[in-house]
């Protein structure tokens, strides 16, 4: 395919240094009140003539008139050929998920199959945070927080919040659930000082190599404490990522006949209608590891 799938994103600090030469950057889709609709309908016009197709990514807890916007756009343009891939990530871990989506995107999949992906990935991206507090931190279930409400002040704790949720208070014997295959770690300051993610959480989690990026601008909103320091660790050879999305079946959409993997169309979120006699494909996305798939 000639023209890659465009990756675009709701805020800059979504798209990652690349990583190579050839990864591509992630356009940029303004708020309501920084960009007027005339303007955002020219810009996702020449986004489609480009690109043809493009998948947006955007956080859960991206404010309601911009997620309103995207779909403004979506259905003023009346275009089936823009998916809007919403997230449940903290910020680190959708930058490092918009990173992989940018270098899939120049590989030969289809736009469909780049958008299912999104979901895919999402559960090989361990995210989380070192915080000075969890009074306001509303991301995790209740049940992890309510005893610690009665942890001594100056506490820290280790949150994990995907692929699934875990509270630990630092200085106890519990560490965090990580990954059971290779990663990088991204590490991004905020206005906390420890060394905990890179002198504990790194080893214990076997990564191979860390890298320091600069903190999301939301990132202290979704951890309610600007007191932090954000993590995720993700996978970061591409030939393992394009593998573990290739050796899933892949299925046209009886709605809007794009290309998917797993079991929702990216493009229009209809749920994939299964067939009595289809076979499911290994395990890959619910507890299959990249470890299976040629590493």
């Amino acid at each position: 395919m000639s023209v890659p799938t465009a990756i675009a994103v709701t805020s800059a600090d979504l798209v990652l240094p690349p990583t190579d030469q050839q990864t591509p950057t992630a356009a940029l889709l303004q708020p309501p009140d920084v960009q007027p609709l005339d303007a955002a309908l020219a810009d996702m016009q020449v986004l489609l003539e480009q690109h043809g197709y493009v998948v947006a990514l955007y956080p859960a807890s991206l404010p309601a008139a911009h997620e309103r916007r995207l779909h403004t756009l979506r259905s003023v343009l009346e275009s089936d050929r823009i998916a809007l891939m919403k997230l449940d990530l903290p910020p680190l871990g959708i930058a490092a998920l918009v990173r992989q989506l940018r270098q899939l995107s120049i590989c030969d999949f289809s736009a469909g199959v780049v958008a299912s992906a999104a979901r895919l990935l999402s559960h090989y991206v361990y995210a989380g945070a070192l915080l000075n507090s969890v009074a306001r931190l509303d991301r995790v279930p209740v049940g992890l927080k309510s005893h610690a409400k009665s942890w001594v002040p100056g506490s820290q704790f280790g949150v994990l919040a995907n692929p699934s949720a875990q509270l630990i208070k630092i200085g106890g014997d519990g560490l965090l659930a990580g990954p059971e295959f290779g990663t990088h770690l991204l590490v991004a300051q905020g206005q906390l000082q420890s060394d905990w993610v890179t002198t504990t959480l790194a080893p214990a989690w076997r990564t191979q190599a860390v890298h320091e990026t600069a903190l999301p601008a939301d990132s202290a909103r979704w951890w309610g404490t600007a007191k932090m320091i954000e993590f995720a660790a993700y996978l970061p050879d591409i030939s393992i990522v394009y593998q573990l999305v290739a050796s899933v079946r892949r299925e046209m959409c009886s709605w809007c006949g794009m290309e998917l993997i797993g079991d929702r169309c990216g493009f229009c979120s209809a749920p994939l209608a299964p067939p009595e006699n289809q076979t499911h494909a290994p395990g890959v996305l619910n507890h299959g590891t990249p470890m299976h798939h040629g590493s």
